[in-house]
């Protein structure tokens, strides 16, 4: 009776590629590590729970480094070593640095950030759910099945509704993550109801297995099939904050923390674009005719709602500036969402895909940056108007200059080259696709945008009202604007790098 158990035993074994899965468990158990020591640090000593977290992810991002020598897989299956829920190819790696060196740059805000809330942010439990939302977002490029898909997708999600609403006391942070939540859960469960609807007519759940079987489904669950595409499309596109997925994204960005919403504006984007770009170009391609058309509307409808709703904010309003932002975001995931769509039409899929990964890059350096100054004058402006920053230049030179950098970059105007370069990438990209009216309105989309970047811009500028206050930048925040302004600097000097970085290797 031993021996037949034997072979099913060892056939259940599979070896564990540790360096490949290295970047996110790394995240994972320095989490766990915060947690269980901020049960034991003292008080006045919380601040090296900080510190750890960050070294932890600067430890992860150098994890990437080992991995660029070719691709690797793990957690594959034992009759088919081509079919793994786990590969680290070039779009894996590309994601997982932006994902570690946005949540890194985050950490960095968030250090200033806790130590100036005194006490009404809990810093053990901050810690654990910022690594354990980045470790999530982490394994989600590299996985290559449904379930493993929608796993890494909660255990991203997950931590941030709780770090959304985590001050003590602050009822517009509880709403905003309440509100979160809510419409993330329910999109959620129409995703998971579109994966079973996939999973009944394939038989699986690995993405290069559905693409392959798909294509074979019986004529009786053809709609199902058509169905389930449909339906799982829908809990990614929220997580992008495509609209009409976006209601959440203003108000919650107000009342989470500000290092957070920074963190939701890049990190949460790429999640939800990378989860994207695997079930549609990878696992669904041969269903190209259902979501080629549906992103082509969805990217038209975004960045024309983000782009207008940042346009209508007044000045003048508490929190116009973190509103402004946030509904730029929103316009930018239209753009993001072009190459994607164009993909769906494209003879060469791979190039539209590396297009949106190159524009994801330019987004979340600059963004990134823009949220690090708006920590910096949100430590003397409560409120955090855009009328806050008006004569910026005289109290904080440098700082004014790099967010007229980072404005102009997300304009697409020089000096902001690599704005300019990303957007022209993206247009070529729709119209290479034989999506002309894509790029007419994108073109549109952008004049509309230079407006409310420029009006904000030329007020860092004119002769502030008063006595210029003079901004104290504390260390960690100085670095997260360092960091930010040379990357986004040296890339406006060699655009080229970005295209050639962002070489996906997905087929």
């Amino acid at each position: 009776m031993s021996s037949p158990a034997q072979p099913l035993a060892a056939s259940l074994v599979q070896s564990v590629d540790w360096l490949a899965i290295a970047p996110p468990t790394i995240a994972a158990v320095v989490g766990l590590v915060v947690l269980v020591a901020d049960l034991f640090v003292a008080e006045h000593r919380k601040a090296l729970l900080g510190w750890t977290s960050v070294a932890g992810l600067a430890a992860a991002t150098a994890m990437l480094l080992p991995l660029l020598d070719g691709d690797r897989n793990t957690f594959c299956l034992t009759g088919d070593a081509a079919v793994c829920s786990y590969t680290a190819d070039r779009f894996t790696l590309v994601i997982q640095f932006l994902v570690l060196v946005g949540a890194l740059l985050a950490a960095l805000l968030s250090v200033t950030a806790l130590k100036d809330a005194r006490k009404d942010l809990p810093e053990g439990e901050y810690w654990f759910l910022l690594l354990s939302s980045a470790a999530g977002a982490a394994l989600l490029p590299a996985s290559r099945d449904l379930a493993t898909l929608i796993v890494a997708l909660e255990v991203a999600s997950l931590p941030a509704f709780a770090l959304v609403g985590l001050r003590y006391g602050d009822r517009k942070s509880s709403e905003a993550a309440l509100k979160f939540f809510l419409s993330s859960v329910t999109a959620t469960a129409v995703s998971l109801m579109g994966i079973s609807f996939v999973y009944a007519t394939t038989g699986t759940l690995y993405l290069t297995q559905v693409a392959e079987r798909i294509q074979h489904v019986d004529g009786q669950f053809h709609t199902l099939a058509q169905a389930g595409v449909v339906l799982t499309l829908v809990g990614f596109a929220f997580k992008t904050a495509a609209v009409p997925f976006h209601f959440w994204v203003p108000d919650t960005y107000v009342g989470a923390p500000l290092p957070i919403a920074a963190y939701l504006s890049v990190i949460g984007k790429a999640v939800g674009f990378s989860g994207l770009i695997l079930v549609t170009v990878v696992a669904l391609p041969s269903y190209a005719d259902v979501w080629g058309p549906a992103l082509a509307a969805l990217a038209a409808l975004t960045m024309t709602v983000g782009n207008v709703g940042a346009l209508r904010q007044q000045a003048t309003r508490a929190y116009s500036a973190v509103r402004l932002l946030a509904w730029s975001s929103v316009g930018q995931a239209g753009y993001l969402l072009v190459p994607i769509a164009a993909a769906a039409y494209s003879g060469d899929a791979e190039k539209s895909i590396g297009s949106t990964v190159a524009y994801a890059l330019m987004y979340g350096a600059v963004n990134l940056g823009a949220f690090a100054v708006a920590a910096l004058v949100g430590r003397t402006k409560v409120l955090n108007r855009v009328a806050d920053y008006r004569g910026l230049y005289a109290s904080s030179p440098l700082s004014a200059l790099l967010l007229a950098f980072f404005l102009l970059c997300l304009a697409g105007l020089p000096p902001g080259i690599i704005g300019l370069f990303a957007k022209v990438t993206v247009f070529s990209a729709a119209v290479d696709a034989g999506l002309g009216w894509l790029a007419v309105v994108m073109a549109v989309n952008v004049v509309i945008a230079l407006f409310y970047y420029l009006q904000w811009t030329a007020l860092l500028f004119r002769a502030p009202e008063g006595e210029p206050e003079k901004h104290r930048v504390p260390g960690p925040v100085t670095a997260a604007i360092a960091l930010t302004g040379v990357l986004g600097i040296a890339l406006s000097g060699a655009p080229q790098l970005v295209l050639r970085f962002t070489d996906t290797g997905l087929f």
